[in-house]
């Protein structure tokens, strides 16, 4: 799991494909969920927020990018 700091360091190349594995993990966590074979739900949270973080960042990347 990243640290906040971590992620402001990455470039928005690195966050992209962060994002894109998170949601990967994310959809592969929904499967083993409905198969009964989640072992940690914890994950499921930590996943969740752990993309929010990114797409916060990446938004205000984006946002100082335009002015």
């Amino acid at each position: 799991m990243l640290l906040t700091q971590e992620i402001r360091n990455q470039t928005k190349d690195q966050l992209t494909q962060e994002l894109r594995n998170l949601k990967q993990e994310q959809m592969n966590l929904r499967f083993q969920k409905a198969y009964d074979q989640l072992n940690s739900p914890m994950r499921v949270r930590q996943v969740r927020r752990q993309i929010a973080r990114i797409k916060t960042i990446l938004g205000e990347k984006t946002y100082k990018g335009a002015k």
